[in-house]
């Protein structure tokens, strides 16, 4: 049975900008992870745990890329928050209990809503700007027009 969310999901995906992806991606991970912990089963924890850490291992090594557009400074903020991460996983891999995924659901959440934000302000930028219709009224305004819409 195909499910309409998931396949709208993908769509918005595909035509989305790879900030918009990652962003998806830790919103996803930070609603996997908090199924597991309200499930309590430490495999489920462990599983989306090794998963969200794997999520991060990829974000990190495009922030170490040269290539990297990401401002300096915003960049040593997010491998410093990843070595977090880092340490954050091994203690949940080391004993699953669903009390230490709070920190990772919460930071997922943050970041993810952050990047998809971004993006949405950054296509709103790039748009082409609309037009305003002239208004002889108002100051500096076109007088004589006869195409004025109130």
């Amino acid at each position: 049975m195909n499910n309409p969310y998931a396949s709208q999901q993908k769509q918005a995906l595909n035509r989305g900008s790879g900030p918009q992806a990652e962003g998806w991606a830790l919103i996803e991970m930070a609603r996997r992870l908090d199924a597991a912990k309200q499930s309590g089963d430490s495999s489920e924890i462990l599983t989306q745990c090794r998963l969200n850490w794997r999520i991060w291992t990829i974000l990190q090594s495009e922030l170490v890329d040269p290539e990297c557009t990401v401002p300096k400074e915003i960049r040593e903020n997010l491998l410093s928050l990843s070595n977090f991460i880092d340490k954050r996983s091994t203690e949940v891999i080391g004993s699953p209990t669903a009390d230490k995924l709070d920190v990772l659901i919460n930071i997922n959440r943050q970041i993810g809503a952050g990047l998809m934000e971004n993006n949405e302000t950054s296509a709103e930028d790039t748009a082409a700007p609309t037009q305003q219709p002239s208004n002889p009224y108002a100051p500096g305004g076109t007088s004589g027009s006869s195409n004025t819409e109130i």
